[in-house]
């Protein structure tokens, strides 16, 4: 998925000057030009700050302008989950076209070394998820630990949080959390 130019189309959809965003967000201007020109690969907390300033949810930045396809049908093939995740990690999400969907459900793949960013993560709702393969070191707030395989984790998400594949192998987890914010 092309970030930068769906970004561009967002922001002028919005009426939006790179300047302009760039000031709502407290970043440079080339900071803007140079995420939507693929040449910056921003992180999950960075690229929502950028939408915050749009203001545009990380859901709708991904699924405005796609085809709906059947949002009556329960199920989802493997091919049916987009990936919505960015740099290295990636954001498998079921039920994307799901009409007023309340809730994410995601499918997490976490190569070696990956992390969530620098930047610790907070947003409304709560969020909770097992890990599956490997060791995910999972902070919240001031509490560190690596989750190993069949243990999982279930916290309110606007205590900071960061996720990092610590492991020699890729690290998978499924999570789910609320409101739905990709």
């Amino acid at each position: 998925m092309d970030i930068g130019a769906r970004l561009q189309l967002v922001r002028k959809t919005r009426g939006l000057s790179q300047r302009e965003l760039a000031k709502r967000v407290g970043v440079t201007n080339s900071t803007i030009s140079l995420i939507e020109q693929n040449k910056v690969s921003p992180s999950v907390s960075s690229l929502k700050k950028v939408l915050d300033g749009i203001p545009v949810s990380l859901a709708d930045f991904f699924t405005q302008d796609l085809d709906i396809g059947l949002p009556d049908n329960p199920f989802y093939s493997a091919d049916e989950l987009p990936d919505v995740g960015n740099n290295d990690i990636h954001y498998f999400l079921v039920g994307q076209h799901r009409p007023q969907r309340q809730m994410c459900i995601l499918r997490e793949v976490m190569p070696p070394g990956s992390d969530t960013g620098e930047s610790m993560l907070v947003h409304a709702g709560e969020e909770g998820g097992v890990v599956i393969a490997g060791q995910v070191e999972v902070t919240v707030g001031d509490q560190v630990r690596v989750l190993q395989a069949g243990e999982a984790y279930y916290f309110e998400s606007q205590v900071p949080h960061r996720f990092r594949n610590v492991g020699e192998q890729e690290a998978v987890i499924f999570s789910a959390n609320t409101p739905a914010t990709f």
